[in-house]
């Protein structure tokens, strides 16, 4: 069990290492290093996400390992309260920022092992806390540079706790 403590309330995720062994591993060593704390969910869109994991407060991406290998064949879906990987177009890019689906987002799932068909790696769900993660979507956002959809009040991950 992983809490992830927002100024929002708590979020605790359940992580699927049966399903996605290499994406949960990758993920528990960020929280593990303590990582996540102080980074906010800096791109929240009701009716589709919030991601967060790989930004600061003040708008500064983090420096994060190496990418790690794309496991979004796993059976699993993008569906409420799945938590899957953030990633660039590029299929095996994720590294450490994450986001939770807010709907059922099935067009992210896997379809093929294809530049347009990977998909996003969905690597647990939330057990408790999908009030908070509701109460994120619905925040104010605006823009911040080339970032849309930035909540305009920070929306902080405090502190990671593992096992709790």
């Amino acid at each position: 069990m992983i809490t992830l403590h927002t100024n929002h309330g708590d979020i605790k995720l359940a992580l699927n290492e049966e399903k996605a062994p290499e994406t949960a591993a990758n993920f528990l060593q960020y929280a593990q290093e303590g990582f996540y704390d102080g980074t906010i969910f800096h791109r929240v869109i009701d009716g589709f996400m919030i991601q967060g994991g790989g930004f600061t407060k003040d708008m500064q991406q983090k420096p994060t390992n190496a990418p790690v290998k794309n496991e979004a064949n796993n059976g699993l879906s993008n569906k409420v309260g799945a938590i899957a990987m953030a990633r660039t177009q590029d299929p095996h890019s994720a590294t450490a920022q994450f986001f939770i689906n807010v709907n059922d987002n099935t067009f992210l799932d896997h379809k093929s092992q294809s530049l347009q068909g990977w998909g996003y790696c969905v690597f647990g769900e939330v057990v408790e806390g999908m009030d908070v993660v509701n109460k994120i979507k619905d925040v104010a956002t605006g823009n911040h540079g080339m970032h849309q959809d930035v909540p305009l009040e920070a929306v902080v991950i405090e502190k990671v706790s593992i096992g709790e």
